[in-house]
């Protein structure tokens, strides 16, 4: 697994989603399996803050999940409340299994 944790800032586009704009020290992983895996929690821990998908249909040929991770795409993700400029996804890396993710607030 990819050493290092993936931190990431989440920006409130409005009417189409958010956007991550991960740290500049942030660890995102090359591996296809790596980054199902932490898609798929940044996924779990965006639903556990209250985030629901937007109804707008996501492109699958431009909204893939390395560009998520890198923030160079908007993913159709919505909150009631605006994430601010201090909302982050912070993911740990295991040394075994998936990572685990969590939203959180942080100092500006």
């Amino acid at each position: 697994m990819t050493a290092g944790d993936y931190i990431a800032r989440i920006v409130d586009v409005p009417d189409h989603g958010l956007r991550l704009e991960p740290a500049p020290d942030s660890a995102t992983p090359e591996q296809a399996n790596e980054v199902n895996l932490l898609g798929l929690a940044v996924a779990l821990a965006l639903g556990s803050a209250g985030y629901h998908h937007h109804p707008e249909p996501r492109d699958p040929e431009l909204q893939t999940l390395d560009a998520l991770l890198a923030g160079e795409v908007t993913m159709p993700w919505l909150s009631e409340t605006p994430a601010g400029d201090n909302t982050y996804i912070v993911c740990e890396f295991a040394s075994t299994g998936a990572p685990k993710c969590r939203v959180e607030q942080r100092p500006v």
